[in-house]
């Protein structure tokens, strides 16, 4: 009986934020954390919700067609529905580089959603600049075929990754992000990641923004270049990470392996307990 009330009393536990951003979630790869977001969306509230770029990866879909698709990740969208009619949440999906096919609508008003190149908001009392990134990244946007190589090169890494956290564990080791590690020893990858936070930062400061958000290096942070208070949600392909806002428009980046403990059971997974118990 007390294991009931346990779980009974964990369902009923939702996290509330003000505003919820996420990006690079890359649907339509395998390697996108997807049942993960679907949960984490499920057991949460907000007012707004940005989808900041690359939800959608049109490239691989291009290259693979549909048959990278799958069920769970139309469950994202599903979810997304739910949150509008439930709670009347505000999507709003800026575009990225992986689903730049969405610059013939932008801008898009429908239903509770938005579809933008860009957007801004008000937090805190300070004015925020939303930007996927891509915009701001050379390779990117003056070396598309660079670009493209150097996705393969981070889907083959990636591949090794899955392949490597799975014999950690069959030895009941955690998860280990070796993408992330290489990223971060590699002295390039290391310059490039903070060449493009000082450059978004120089433009919120020349735009008169107090801050600016964004996404698309997959490396999440929460800080401060000169005054200019630079955000980035990181992604769900490695990292698992999201930036939420508060009533108070304090703002943080939080960590799917850090709150899956906090997190309600799934219905399905509280049966189960329940007819064990």
């Amino acid at each position: 009986m007390k294991l009931r009330n346990n779980i009974s009393l964990k369902m009923e536990q939702r996290k509330y934020y003000r505003t919820i951003v996420l990006s690079d979630i890359h649907l339509g790869t395998s390697h996108s954390k997807a049942d993960e977001v679907c949960h984490f969306l499920s057991n949460v509230d907000c007012e707004r919700l940005v989808l900041n770029g690359d939800i959608i990866d049109g490239w691989h879909l291009k290259k693979s067609g549909m048959r990278k698709w799958q069920s769970y990740h139309t469950r994202f969208f599903k979810i997304l529905m739910r949150m509008m009619e439930r709670k009347d949440t505000q999507v709003i999906y800026v575009r990225g580089n992986h689903d730049d096919f969405l610059d013939g609508l932008a801008p898009l008003n429908f239903y509770n959603i938005t579809i933008v190149r860009d957007y801004e908001i008000e937090s805190g009392g300070r004015r925020y600049f939303i930007t996927h990134g891509d915009v701001f990244d050379r390779v990117t946007t003056q070396m598309r075929w660079l670009a493209m190589l150097g996705d393969i090169g981070y889907t083959f890494l990636l591949s090794f990754n899955s392949f490597y956290n799975r014999v950690r564990a069959r030895r009941g080791k955690p998860y280990y992000s070796l993408s992330q590690q290489v990223k971060q020893k590699v002295k390039s990858a290391v310059n490039y990641i903070s060449d493009f936070e000082h450059t978004l930062a120089e433009f919120a400061k020349v735009r008169k923004y107090d801050g600016i958000i964004c996404g698309h290096i997959h490396h999440p942070d929460n800080v401060y270049y000169e005054g200019i208070h630079y955000l980035n949600s990181g992604d769900w392909v490695e990292t698992m990470s999201a930036l939420v806002e508060d009533e108070e428009g304090n703002w943080d980046v939080v960590y799917y392996t850090d709150i899956v403990a906090d997190l309600p059971c799934d219905k399905a997974e509280a049966q189960i307990i329940t007819i064990a118990s």
